[in-house]
């Protein structure tokens, strides 16, 4: 795996790849993670003949981060997510997205279909995400406002200490995978708070996609976990609206089954991408 920077028009993103010249996928993170939230089977998808790229979206990571609230918006992250596609020279490509990544890929499939060879969209949804409220929201903004980014990992930690279930699951992941509770703080402090306080309320004021969805003419996959408690019941949604669409729940995994169950995530993910047809070599956009 190599890491390098990308110039897709308006923002620089810094992008994790490997295999160059294979079959292109590209795979997209989720809300305050980075390229590392999906980074784990790059090489492996390599060795299986892909060229795979995950790039750190825009205002995440170590891509650019425009001050400029109006430069946030889902669109605009799969407008960036595209462009990238283009500078690579592809016209086709596989697209995984996980959580916010799945919305952002749900976006560029519905509106560029003719560009997605094969979907797969993990611990997702398609519309408003259940739980979060606007006054929750405007809690975390005024947060942000007050204490930064730090401010806000320390307000989610207490918070999430006060809640059985998004402890176990927190405790689920730091088992799995030791040390994700300073990798995902490092993360989240990371993360621009103009991205964060722009990108927050589309949780809740979206449109929901499920309709759209069910017009889909593309071979889909959708993957969750089935202690994911926020996202399964979008996933099992998404799966039964898209024509042909498998879904596979993989037991023992909340929302992150990547890290919290990473050898039944594989074997969902790349069992899809075998199944594909080859998409041939890169070309350029038309």
């Amino acid at each position: 795996m190599r890491i390098r920077r990308v110039d897709v028009g308006q923002v620089t993103l810094q992008v994790s790849e490997a295999g160059e010249g294979g079959q292109p996928v590209l795979l997209v993170h989720g809300f305050t993670a980075d390229a590392g939230e999906v980074a784990g089977v790059l090489d492996p998808l390599a060795e299986l003949g892909w060229h795979a790229v995950a790039p750190d979206l825009r205002g995440h990571g170590r891509s650019d981060r425009p001050a400029d609230a109006g430069a946030y918006s889902f669109e605009l992250l799969a407008a960036d997510v595209l462009a990238l596609a283009d500078t690579l020279g592809w016209s086709r490509f596989a697209l995984v997205g996980h959580s916010m990544g799945g919305a952002i890929a749900q976006l560029i499939a519905l509106d560029h279909p003719h560009r997605v060879s094969g979907l797969v969209l993990a611990s997702t949804f398609h519309g408003p995400v259940p739980g979060i409220t606007m006054e929750l929201v405007e809690l975390g903004r005024w947060v942000v406002r007050q204490s930064g980014m730090t401010g806000l990992a320390d307000a989610l930690a207490a918070r999430r200490a006060e809640n059985p279930e998004s402890l176990a699951a927190f405790e689920r992941l730091q088992e799995a995978r030791p040390g994700y509770a300073e990798e995902s703080r490092a993360r989240l402090v990371a993360t621009s708070p103009d991205m964060w306080m722009a990108l927050a309320p589309c949780f809740v004021d979206q449109a929901d996609r499920l309709h759209r969805l069910g017009l889909l003419d593309l071979p889909t996959a959708v993957i969750a976990g089935d202690l994911d408690a926020t996202m399964l019941d979008d996933c099992r949604r998404i799966a039964g609206a898209v024509p042909g669409a498998t879904l596979t729940v993989i037991a023992g995994a909340g929302h992150v089954p990547q890290l919290e169950q990473p050898e039944a995530w594989w074997d969902a993910l790349s069992g899809f991408l075998e199944r594909l047809v080859a998409p041939g070599p890169p070309t350029a956009p038309g």
